[in-house]
C-alpha cells in the first residue's frame, strides 16, 4: 500500500473513531405500516457536512442518501410485511440533533378486522384479519344498559388470520359480548358483531345493611353516589359500605340495577 493510501486509511479510521466517541443515537421503533420515514438533518456544528452520518434499519446500514438537509428512509426495500417490527437508529454528531418528521408513520393507523366471534358460558373466542401491529383487543359485555369492559387480550400484530380465546364471566339470563380494537391515536376503531349466550348462572339477589351489602352469589358490581361518581367496583359476594357517608346510592349487580340508602 502506498504512503498516500495509508494516510487516507489512517485519516478515515481516525474520523470513524472520533464519530464513534462523540456520536449520539436517535432510536425510532414501531411497526411497518407501508410508509417511509422522513428526517430533517441540520448542518454539523463545524459547518462541514450534516448532522446525521449513519442510519440503520433493523441492524442493516441504509443505502439512502443522507448527506443533505432532509432525507427519506426507504422502508420498502427491506421486504417488510405490514405489522413487522421496525427499529431505526440514526447516529449523529454532538451538538446537533436530526428530527424525524413523521415518527407516527410507525404507529398502527388502522384497526384489525374482527371476524368470527363466539361466546359460551365461560369462554369467548374470536378471529381477526389485517392486524398491522400489536394493539389490545378489548372485550365488552352489555349489562346495566351500557357496554362494560370485562377483559383485554393483546393482539399478535401479524397480518395474517389470528385466533384468540379469553375467559368471560356471564350473568344470569341472556348475555351479549363484543370485541373492540382502537388505534394508538384513537382516530379509528373496529367492533365485532355481538356474541349472544344464555347462561346457566342463577339469578343473584342481595341484602343491604348499614355496613354491608351481601349477594346470594358472586357477581360483578358497581356502586354510584347520587352525583354519578363510582365509589365501589369489583367482583365478589359482599361489599363493605361502612365508610360511605349517609345518603342514597345506586347499585349495579348481576344483570340488575337497584338503589339503597345508608342511614
Amino acid at each position: 500500500m502506498s504512503k498516500t493510501l495509508c494516510a487516507i486509511a489512517t485519516a478515515l479510521a481516525m474520523l470513524a473513531s472520533e464519530q464513534a466517541a462523540s456520536a449520539e443515537e436517535l432510536v425510532v421503533k414501531g411497526t411497518y405500516q407501508g410508509e417511509n420515514i422522513y428526517v430533517k438533518n441540520p448542518f454539523a456544528p463545524s459547518g462541514v457536512g450534516f448532522c446525521a452520518y449513519e442510519v440503520t434499519v433493523n441492524g442493516t446500514i441504509t443505502t439512502d442518501e443522507i448527506n443533505s438537509s432532509a432525507f427519506e428512509i426507504d422502508l420498502s426495500i427491506y421486504d417488510l410485511k405490514l405489522g413487522d417490527d421496525v427499529n431505526i437508529v440514526i447516529r449523529y454528531k454532538d451538538d446537533c440533533t436530526p428530527m424525524v418528521l413523521n415518527a407516527n408513520a410507525l404507529q398502527v393507523q388502522k384497526p384489525a378486522k374482527i371476524e368470527s366471534v363466539k361466546a359460551t358460558d365461560g369462554v369467548l373466542t374470536f378471529s381477526t384479519q389485517g392486524e398491522t401491529g400489536p394493539l389490545p383487543f378489548v372485550i365488552e359485555q352489555y349489562r346495566w344498559n351500557k357496554w362494560v369492559k370485562v377483559g383485554e387480550v393483546m393482539g399478535k400484530g401479524h397480518n395474517q388470520p389470528n385466533r384468540y380465546e379469553a375467559k368471560i364471566r356471564t350473568h344470569s339470563g341472556i348475555n351479549k359480548f363484543r370485541v373492540r380494537q382502537t388505534t394508538v391515536n384513537r382516530r379509528a376503531q373496529s367492533f365485532s358483531r355481538e356474541a349472544v349466550v344464555a347462561s346457566s348462572t342463577p339469578k343473584v339477589s342481595y341484602k343491604a345493611s348499614n355496613s354491608e351489602i351481601t349477594f346470594s352469589g358472586e357477581t360483578l358490581y358497581e356502586v354510584y353516589d347520587q352525583y354519578g361518581g363510582i365509589v365501589f367496583k369489583g367482583y365478589g359476594k359482599a361489599i363493605n359500605i361502612s365508610t360511605l357517608t349517609k345518603g342514597k346510592y345506586y347499585l349495579n349487580y348481576d344483570n340488575s340495577q337497584s338503589e339503597f340508602t345508608r342511614r
